[in-house]
C-alpha cells in the first residue's frame, strides 16, 4: 500500500511529496524546499513518519522543482534520478533562479541514474511505472502505480489545467498529445498529484479540464 504526504514549498507553491510503501521505505518526488526553515521542516516530517528515504525521484529538473535536490541527496546519501533529457536544465540552474531574484551557491545533484520511458521504480513492494509526456519540459516523466491508482504528475496535468509549454525546450501539441494519449487512457479513479496546486482524478480531468476537451 502507497502512503502519501504532501508539502509546498518555495515561492512557486511547489508541491513536494514524501510517498512510502509499508516497509517504511520512503521516495522523496521534487523536493523544492529553498529556505533552512524547509529543509527542517522536511526533515521533521520524515522523522515523525519514521520512514527511511531511499529514493530522490524527480519528474523534472525546472528551478522550483529542484531547490532542495542537493539538501536531500547529502542528507540521506541518495542519487538523483530523473530523465536525460532535462540533464541540460542543471546547467542552467544558477542564471535561472538568479532571474526569479534567487541566489543559489550550489547546483543540483549530478544526474546519476537516467530513467526512460516504460522504466519501472521499486519503492518497497510497490512498483512505478515512468511515463515520459514532453512538452512542459523535455524530460518530463510521471510516476503511475496501477496497483496503488496514484500517478505523480509533475507539471504535466493540473486540476484544470495543463503545464505551460512556453519554456525553453517546450511544446503544448507534445504535451496535450502525451497527455490524452498516455494519461486519459487510465482508469477514472486514478488520483492525480501534481507539481502545484490540488489534488484530482484522471475522471475528473477527461470530463471536466478545457484544455483537454
Amino acid at each position: 500500500m502507497l502512503h502519501i504526504e504532501q508539502m509546498v514549498f518555495n515561492p512557486f507553491q511547489e508541491n513536494t511529496y514524501i510517498v512510502y510503501a509499508d516497509n517504511g521505505d520512503c521516495a522523496i518526488i521534487d523536493p523544492g524546499m529553498l529556505f533552512e526553515q524547509e529543509q527542517e521542516h522536511l526533515v521533521e516530517k520524515i522523522s515523525s513518519l519514521k520512514v527511511v528515504p531511499r529514493l530522490l525521484l524527480q519528474t523534472h529538473l525546472h528551478v522550483d522543482h529542484v531547490l532542495g535536490s542537493r539538501f536531500v541527496s547529502e542528507k540521506y546519501g541518495l542519487e538523483l534520478m530523473a530523465h536525460e533529457a532535462d540533464e541540460f536544465l542543471i546547467g542552467q540552474f544558477r542564471n535561472m533562479a538568479a532571474a526569479f531574484g534567487m541566489e543559489i551557491d550550489e547546483d543540483p545533484p549530478a544526474l546519476v541514474h537516467k530513467l526512460k520511458d516504460g522504466d519501472s521504480v521499486k519503492l518497497g513492494d510497490v512498483s512505478f511505472e515512468v511515463i515520459h509526456i514532453p512538452g512542459h519540459s523535455p524530460g518530463g516523466i510521471l510516476f503511475y502505480s496501477s496497483e496503488g491508482k496514484v500517478l505523480l504528475a509533475g507539471d504535466v496535468l493540473f486540476k484544470g489545467s495543463v503545464g505551460r509549454s512556453d519554456l525553453p525546450g517546450g511544446n503544448k501539441y507534445e504535451l496535450i498529445d502525451g497527455i490524452k494519449k498516455r494519461l486519459l487512457v487510465l482508469p477514472d479513479d486514478v488520483t492525480v498529484y501534481p507539481g502545484h496546486g490540488p489534488f484530482t482524478t484522471i475522471g475528473e480531468e477527461r470530463s471536466t479540464n478545457p484544455f483537454l476537451q
